[in-house]
């Protein structure tokens, strides 16, 4: 078998795939390099200045890309389902949830349907996103579903009694739970699609140690300030941490309930297949989130 090699992707003409939050950060390097596979990428963006602004960046790298925005506010759960209605095509080959907050030293926050904003968008987006998707995923030969998840998720403490945070908020907390969360409710996923007897992989990736002083410069990307060592020699740049996305979408090796993250500790470095374990391994905690989910948010993701 052919090594993965980040620098020579497969051709994926006449796919399409869709990115959530691919105006900036990894989101953005995602939906640069699977531009370059001839397939057409979707940006699913709130803001449709900043996704013309990352689509005329992806173009001076890529001058024949072919592109589209797909307004999408994860935040707001009830306009998802009109967001994906406004989609004119037959089928989606992928979507890569990526799109996430981290509310860093600000107060407890509630979406307009009185759910706390980090969890809302980053998880129980998602999981509303993917329910509308399915029937277009699986008009697909192979439609996959990858959950961009994070490493600080795999230590953190899901409170199934508090999902809301509503007891003791503290926002880098949070945002680790709702990526424990996001990767709990993939690997749950393709259990139910399997046990379904579906042809949609459900797939996680996380980009391990990803910094902005890191990252190569683009038109929507400033180029970085200030030293890169010593963090160079232990974590990577944003366009680096989209590579275990990009792979998890394209890698024909790739099947369900895998997850993939950078070579060296988890942090850097070419992506690679990681064992699951530990909480990520938990049925029992994944089932119980996903009764939850669909409990909060009036959904089950597969029929």
């Amino acid at each position: 078998m052919t090594p993965w090699n980040v620098h020579h992707l497969p051709r994926a003409d006449g796919k399409t795939f869709l990115v959530t939050g691919g105006n900036a950060g990894i989101g953005y390097f995602a939906a640069e390099q699977l531009a370059g596979t001839g397939a057409t990428v979707l940006l699913g963006s709130r803001d449709a200045a900043k996704a013309d602004a990352a689509m005329a960046s992806i173009r001076t790298r890529v001058p024949d890309a072919s592109l589209g925005h797909l307004r999408l506010d994860l935040s707001d759960l009830p306009s998802l389902k009109s967001s994906v209605d406004t989609l004119k095509i037959g089928r989606l080959d992928a979507v890569v949830c990526n799109a996430g907050v981290l509310l860093d030293d600000q107060p407890r926050r509630e979406t307009a349907d009185g759910h706390e904003l980090t969890f809302a968008t980053n998880h129980l987006g998602h999981f509303v996103l993917v329910h509308h998707l399915m029937p277009l995923l699986e008009a697909a030969d192979a439609g996959r579903v990858v959950t961009t998840g994070s490493f600080v998720g795999k230590s953190a403490e899901l409170d199934l009694d508090d999902l809301q945070s509503k007891r003791d908020y503290q926002p880098k907390r949070t945002y680790a739970r709702s990526k424990l969360a996001q990767m709990l409710f993939a690997f749950e996923l393709d259990r139910r699609l399997r046990a379904a007897g579906s042809t949609v992989l459900s797939v996680v990736d996380h980009p391990g140690g990803a910094l902005d002083s890191l990252t190569p410069p683009r038109p929507v990307h400033p180029a970085p300030n200030g030293r890169q060592f010593p963090a160079g020699l232990l974590l990577h740049g944003k366009e680096a941490g989209a590579w275990p996305a990009v792979r998890a979408v394209l890698d024909p090796a790739v099947r369900g309930g895998e997850m993939f993250g950078p070579r060296v500790f988890g942090l850097r470095g070419e992506p690679r297949r990681e064992p699951v374990r530990g909480k990520l391994a938990d049925t029992a905690l994944a089932a119980r989130l996903w009764a939850a989910s669909a409990g909060l948010t009036g959904v089950e993701v597969t029929r």
